[in-house]
């Protein structure tokens, strides 16, 4: 597929243009920040403003004064007190105070939180401009092994992936989505001679990936033990690399195998992708990698094989890397180095992102050195992430000691998810349970994985996943249900109004809530961190089901119904769209 192809052409409409009306809170307030220290004499882009952590305090809060008085010597409460004289926010904010050792908190005014609550009403991205910076990004993510099925090892960098693209592409950028599948190597010498020595037939007809496991696994076991097996195996793996038909025939066959074994899983986590190049694709490439970094000088000859040492990296200076091994070999380094220049070259990538996990840290700390020395520009990140564990604190496995299958996993998430909704809906028809029972279920899944912090490891409890209450993807999407319940019962649709009318400090609480949406979608990709958003939203619903527990909306009387209506729309509107960049989709009914 050509980059030309691949080129994804963004509308540049005024809806999407991003407009001085629409700023958040947190922007204006920072330009604002900004002319007071300017005014004051003090350099204008010091320290920072955000979110308060203590309503109590305020809505923001700034750590200029600390940061300045520590620059300048200086008591940071006095230069506090020197900023709030020039500060000029009477139109968003109540008077600031300084607090502390020179906190500077601001708490906003209830008019203006109404008019920016009904800009967002009014506004289909609720108020979340597009970046003015787009960047052409390639994500790898997912990335399994053909031959083998996809285990529970496979979520956190396939969830993560999808969501990092959703919400990059969101914000404008351009991605695109590469599963790098490792569909080539030594293990394919075992896979073929099982194919044609042990497989039974039948069995690869009922469930072929399983039987292809099963062949590779008992040809292992032969080959450890004996050498003619080993050899025999070995001259598999030449024959396959030099193009041997018959050989070439099965690995495709492997390959289609393993591939229908993959879409069932992304079809049922609604992953998609705009490249799966396998490392196969690359193979061509490798011998042109290893004579253009000997010829730069990048890579050496060393005991006959070819080798980048790092000697002026103290990180990496006494760990090379081998891109072609003695025998004439190449190897996942080359491949992984070629795939950078198609990137780069081809795709015409500025921004790479590998999400892939803490152990491969080394090899991409290498791979990242060698594409800087080769003097590419183009941002490469390795996003990293912990394990999914079992209640024993230890890598998920089965009883057997075998990693869990994802499609398995995926497939009991849904049964139990199935239980739930007979349980609390038993009027819905089969068609309708089988459909809110895969929402909640898988939405289950990515949101526990989702809501943590990407580097910790994590325990996978069904329990704790699908429960309908705490941060759950299940207490959002019930929230979500018992919104629009409402209107439901009403038979409306979400009014139009022009004004909001907030008289309770839970409307306020809720309003402040919606506002601040526009604010943290964008920081999800500062520290690739999605779970700044799972912890906004679940918030949010709290802030909700408070509002809606002290404000009656149908028994109100208008104004004040319309506008609470208009709240309750701008709330589940934020809660499926805040879902929908996690790739979580939203049930009706529950």
């Amino acid at each position: 597929m050509t980059a030309e192809r691949m080129s994804m052409r963004r509308s540049q409409s005024a809806a999407t243009v991003q407009r001085f009306s629409m700023e958040t809170f947190q922007s204006l307030l920072e330009k604002k920040l900004s002319a007071a220290l300017a005014n004051a004499g003090l350099p204008a882009a010091a320290g920072e403003l955000t979110q308060a952590t203590d309503p109590r305090f305020g809505d923001y809060q700034t750590n200029a004064a600390l940061v300045l008085g520590k620059q300048c010597s200086e008591n940071p409460r006095a230069l506090a007190e020197k900023i709030v004289v020039h500060l000029s926010v009477n139109d968003l904010c109540e008077p600031p105070a300084v607090a502390g050792a020179g906190f500077i908190n601001f708490g906003l005014r209830p008019a203006a939180i109404e008019e920016k609550a009904l800009e967002i009403l009014q506004d289909q991205r609720l108020g979340v401009a597009e970046t003015e910076t787009a960047r052409r990004i390639v994500i790898d993510f997912g990335s399994p092994n053909v031959a083998k099925p996809m285990h529970v090892g496979h979520i956190r960098s396939t969830v993560l992936g999808d969501a990092l693209a959703r919400i990059a592409q969101f914000l404008g950028h351009e991605v695109v989505r590469d599963n790098h599948i490792g569909d080539w190597g030594t293990q394919f010498g075992m896979v073929i001679y099982g194919w044609k020595n042990l497989l039974d037939r039948e069995a690869l007809q009922r469930n072929p990936l399983a039987e292809i496991v099963r062949a590779y696994k008992e040809t292992n076991q032969r080959a450890t033990s004996d050498p003619q097996v080993r050899e025999a195996c070995r001259q598999e793996l030449v024959k396959l690399q030099a193009g041997d038909k018959e050989n070439i025939d099965i690995w495709n066959e492997c390959v289609a195998f393993s591939m229908q074994d993959f879409e069932h899983v992304y079809k049922l986590l609604n992953v998609h992708y705009d490249l799966q190049c396998g490392e196969s694709f690359y193979n061509d490439r490798l011998p042109g990698v290893v004579d253009r970094l000997l010829k730069s000088g990048i890579a050496e000859i060393s005991e006959g094989a070819v080798v980048v040492f790092f000697r002026d990296n103290p990180e990496l200076a006494d760990k090379p890397l081998i891109i072609r091994k003695r025998d004439g070999g190449f190897n996942y380094a080359t491949t992984d180095i070629a795939t950078v220049d198609y990137r780069i070259n081809e795709l015409n990538a500025d921004t790479i992102w590998y999400v892939v996990g803490a152990p491969q840290t080394l090899h991409f700390k290498q791979i990242l050195e060698v594409a800087r020395r080769e003097g590419y520009t183009a941002d490469l990140r390795h996003i990293i992430f912990g394990s999914v564990l079992g209640e024993d604190r230890k890598l998920m496995k089965t009883r057997s000691g075998e990693n869990v299958p994802l499609r398995e996993l995926l497939e009991e998430a849904c049964r139990r998810a199935r239980r739930i909704v007979e349980e609390k809906n038993p009027n819905l028809n089969e068609e309708e349970k089988t459909d809110i029972a895969e929402k909640i279920g898988i939405g289950a899944v990515k949101y526990a994985d989702l809501s943590q912090y990407r580097m910790t490891d994590y325990i996978f409890s069904w329990e704790k996943m699908l429960a309908l209450h705490g941060n759950t993807a299940p207490y959002l999407q019930n929230a979500y249900v018992r919104i629009r319940s409402i209107f439901r019962k009403t038979g409306e649709n979400a009014p139009q109004i022009d004004k909001f009318v907030f008289g309770d400090p839970a409307e306020i609480d809720l309003a402040k809530r919606l506002c601040q949406f526009a604010e943290i979608v964008p920081q999800v990709l500062n520290g690739f961190r999605p779970n700044i958003l799972t912890n906004y939203l679940f918030e949010l619903a709290n802030s909700f089901h408070a509002f809606y527990e002290a404000c009656p909306v149908l028994k109100s009387e208008v104004p004040t119904r319309s506008s609470r209506l208009a709240l309750c729309d701008l709330t589940a509107r934020a809660l499926r769209r805040g879902l929908g960049l996690l790739g979580i989709k939203m049930p009706e009914k529950m």
